[in-house]
């Protein structure tokens, strides 16, 4: 039986196959106090002979990805999805806080192939997106906080002002840029940025950083692009 481990702000827990295991405000993992979280959001159980993750929760979602954001999965609520990958992480949002929590399995199910590994070592996202360099530095901007952290825990997600702050532009700039960025990306089927037909999510920078820096859409590399002022001074003609 595949033994399945967690990783969680330093602290690492190994799961026990007979008893289910719940994550949440309460429960065997204690994320955070915080009141945006569920009590019991989140449980892993061992069934049919696979760990399963399942969203105990009635309003928040978790993106869920294989190791080096080649596979990602939205999580809603009632749904659940077995855990096949040697390494994948958890990642959501509750209020301004955004979690990430790294799991481990020393008996995986399905592994990426060779020519994945290599194609998606290097500098290459894993899914390319035709961004412009604007879209990408909004997007930078908004997970700042989660690409400046070292390894797995938490992180507070920047306000709508606080991002457009560091970018010296208007919020009317700002709210464009992020409409658009939103839309491409609901375009290809990336799930949760919007709340129904013609109408964007509330928790929409939640759910696009859950989707960047999960797929490797932006990485710390890309940090530097804030601290050029000629690139926060451009236009690039989508506004």
């Amino acid at each position: 039986m595949a033994e399945l481990k967690l990783e969680f702000a330093g602290e690492w827990i190994t799961l026990e196959p007979a008893k289910p295991f719940i994550i949440g405000r309460e429960g065997d993992l204690t994320v955070d106090d915080n009141q945006y979280l569920h009590r019991q959001f989140l449980e892993l159980r061992n069934q049919d002979g696979l760990w399963w993750l399942s969203n105990l929760g009635s309003r928040l979602s978790a993106t869920v990805s294989s190791g080096g954001g080649a596979v990602q999965s939205w999580l809603s609520p009632g749904a659940r999805l077995p855990i096949v990958f040697s390494e994948c992480s958890i990642v959501f949002t509750a209020g301004p806080t955004t979690y990430e929590i790294g799991v481990h399995s020393d008996d995986a199910a399905f592994a990426m192939s060779t020519e994945h590994r290599r194609r998606s070592s290097g500098e290459t996202t894993v899914m390319p997106v035709a961004l412009t360099q604007l879209q990408k530095l909004l997007i930078v901007a908004l997970a700042e906080p989660m690409l400046r952290r070292d390894g797995v825990g938490m992180s507070e997600l920047p306000s709508s002002a606080a991002a457009a702050e560091r970018l010296g532009w208007t919020m009317s700039r700002f709210n464009r840029k992020l409409d658009n960025v939103c839309d491409k990306l609901d375009r290809m089927g990336v799930q949760g940025l919007r709340g129904g037909v013609g109408k964007l999510a509330s928790n929409r920078r939640a759910r696009l950083v859950e989707y960047a820096v999960s797929s490797q859409l932006v990485a710390r590399a890309d940090l530097e692009m804030l601290d050029d002022p000629a690139l926060r001074d451009a236009d690039d003609g989508q506004d």
